[in-house]
């Protein structure tokens, strides 16, 4: 199967922990062809996608990718385009959903470019409320201020921040709490969330990756001493856990939907008994869960996507 990676530049991969290099090399392992450009490689001519693309050989020693030089191909040609550009997701992103909206039903673009515009991780889990800590939604100061008084401790967070930017902890006695707001929200320009704080993120955030909407490995990330953040990029610490009846709850719950909507590839954050994000755009994790479960995650996921190519199940 001929794969495209639409992806960051080649030189900004970490190859000890990138789940996209472990997906390009279980392409070549079974010998597909494999190419990639970045997202502003690609443009738009009456109708049709394209890009300047380059093929690359991928390899576990170093050098990890050779490639040739960059040709103008129709992303028509793939038989898969893979969406792996890392947040955040800006402008720039969502306009190259938009052009991945006009690859054709003969190529299969994962996750479905629609659903990724449509499902910012943070916002997204906020359509399951049942599942999530109590969250606001906001740019307001006065309104945020007003609603972390409900609460002992809160999490402030930009709505489309990732690997822990910008994320803190306060409570409605902390002088530093409003400036925490006017920095966060711009003063009133950018909507952040304010959610309820989670004790048991001293316990890790837990990363469950599924498949076609069924969860297959699992991970806590747990935050380094005097931080709150489990975001492996500030430090955290990766352990094994068993899932918990609520963990399989909240998967349940998520799979019918997922499945539905195109996302093959999801992986979803748990702290304590609620979700917290539901991450569609770039998910990682594969390597290290591989680790910690002895698992083959990049081969699992290319026989969903062969499967869900030979269903006919596209873009």
């Amino acid at each position: 199967m001929k794969t495209l990676f639409v992806m960051d530049p080649l030189e900004r991969i970490h190859i000890s922990g990138d789940s996209t290099y472990m997906l390009m090399l279980e392409a070549r392992r079974r010998g597909w062809p494999v190419s990639f450009c970045t997202p502003g490689d690609l443009y738009a001519v009456d109708g049709a996608t394209w890009g300047k693309i380059s093929a690359v050989e991928v390899s576990q020693q170093a050098p990890h990718f050779v490639p040739e030089p960059a040709e103008e191909v129709c992303l028509g040609e793939f038989d898969v385009v893979w969406m792996r550009k890392d947040p955040p997701f800006d402008m720039d992103y969502i306009f190259s959903t938009y052009l991945l909206d006009l690859v054709p039903d003969t190529t299969m673009v994962l996750n479905d470019p629609a659903t990724i515009r449509n499902s910012n991780e943070k916002m997204y889990a906020m359509q399951w409320p049942h599942l999530c800590p109590p969250t606001l939604a906001t740019r307001h100061i006065a309104r945020a201020k007003a609603w972390a008084e409900q609460w002992e401790k809160v999490v402030l967070k930009p709505w489309d921040g990732n690997g822990g930017r910008g994320v803190l902890v306060s409570h409605a006695r902390d002088a530093n709490l409003r400036s925490m707001i006017e920095i966060l929200t711009e003063e009133e320009k950018q909507y952040i969330l304010v959610q309820r704080y989670i004790p048991e993120i001293t316990q890790g955030d837990k990363r469950i990756i599924l498949i076609d909407g069924e969860p297959v490995g699992w991970m806590a990330r747990v935050p380094q001493p005097g931080d709150h953040r489990g975001n492996m990029h500030v430090g955290a610490t990766v352990e094994a856990f068993d899932l918990t009846e609520r963990d399989r709850e909240i998967c349940d719950a998520l799979s019918a939907r997922l499945k539905a909507e195109g996302l093959l590839f999801v992986g979803i954050d748990i702290i304590g008994n609620y979700l917290t994000e539901i991450n569609v755009t770039s998910p990682t994790g594969i390597q290290e869960i591989n680790r910690l479960m002895g698992l083959r995650l990049e081969r699992t996921l290319t026989d969903a996507v062969i499967n869900r190519f030979n269903n006919g199940v596209a873009s």
